[in-house]
């Protein structure tokens, strides 16, 4: 399924019914008092927060969303039917603004919370409420209230506990297919990956987390170069970053130190993260070299940061690695209380 993670819409709530200017009328009472009904309420537009999506693909090519009008008020005190609401599902994770006005109008973050878009106008009143001791009989019911429309851009950042964050051909995707269910497109060449991917890690005894993997980043992409630009911003809902770097590149530590720059040239806030890196690939190493090498690459890292090495494909230190981010996570969460 196509990825699409920045839409335009156009909603419109619906206006609600008149109120009824009616009188009660029967053989033994032709002039009885006013029993007019209340008018319906306009339909709502409405957000509605679906963690099993994770596309803003169906709304791409359905853009325009008209709420039902309330039904009029009849006498005999019968109110009219209320207009239908449309509810928009959306991924977890999506904001919404006001395309012309600027204005955010909320984000959706956790399943089946809801956000209107544009509410529905109230029904008018019959002509019931306004009889008084000096007007029995009032000719007046108020006519229902008019709905709103408005053009709202939706915007997908991805909720993940864990965002990969590597070059191109790091061997990101091959890591995420190898420690959760998700099946990413991998190949021996650049930009494999196009679109964001989502992976349920589990780590035992009911843990477990969500990880992302994002296009590849090129040293530029905070400037507009390459893909990572577009897709930087999924960065920012990730409780905790995973550097993913391979073990036959010449200097591990200067590409942390590019990857880094990268991000903070996005947004320096990123660097706040908690972050954990990685040397992937290690199964290209010879065994008996391994532990003095990652010793070595090691001592290039701020002493702060930890470094695992790992191999998806030989499936080494990938529990080591799970139970690693899992306390990570867990200690991110303790301190956002």
């Amino acid at each position: 399924m196509k990825f699409v993670d920045y839409v335009t819409i156009s909603v419109r709530s619906g206006k609600g019914g008149a109120g009824s200017r009616s009188f009660r009328r029967a053989k033994y009472e032709p002039h009885g008092g006013p029993d007019g009904g209340d008018g319906g309420a306009g339909g709502s537009v409405i957000l509605e927060g679906d963690p099993n999506l994770y596309t803003l693909l169906d709304l791409r090519y359905n853009r325009h969303h008209f709420a039902g009008n309330g039904k009029p008020g009849q006498g005999g005190m019968k109110s009219g039917k209320s207009g239908d609401d449309i509810v928009l599902r959306v991924p977890l994770g999506t904001i919404a603004r006001d395309t012309d006005a600027g204005e955010n109008l909320g984000e959706i973050t956790e399943t089946g919370q809801r956000l209107v878009l544009a509410q529905g106008g109230k029904g008018g009143l019959g002509n019931t409420h306004f009889k008084s001791a000096t007007r029995q009989a009032p000719q007046y019911a108020q006519p229902g209230e008019s709905g709103e429309e408005r053009e709202v851009t939706l915007e997908l950042k991805l909720l993940a506990d864990i965002g990969l964050v590597g070059f191109p051909n790091a061997g990101k995707s091959t890591l995420i297919s190898a420690i959760s269910a998700a099946r990413p497109k991998v190949a021996d060449y650049p930009f494999t990956t196009l679109a964001p991917n989502l992976g349920m890690v589990y780590v035992g005894d009911y843990r477990s987390f969500v990880m992302a993997d994002i296009p590849g980043i090129i040293e530029g992409a905070s400037e507009g170069k390459g893909l990572g630009i577009q897709f930087l911003k999924h960065i920012e809902r990730n409780a905790v970053l995973l550097f993913v770097i391979p073990s036959d590149e010449d200097e591990p530590a200067a590409q942390y130190r590019t990857l880094l720059g990268e991000l903070k040239a996005f947004d320096p806030e990123l660097l706040s993260k908690p972050r954990v890196v990685v040397l992937s690939k290690t199964d290209l190493l010879p065994s008996d070299m391994l532990e003095e090498w990652v010793s070595e690459v090691r001592a290039g890292f701020p002493e702060d940061v930890e470094v695992l090495p790992v191999s998806a494909v030989a499936h080494l230190g990938l529990d080591v690695l799970k139970e690693r981010l899992w306390a990570v996570i867990e200690a991110a969460k303790q301190a956002a209380l």
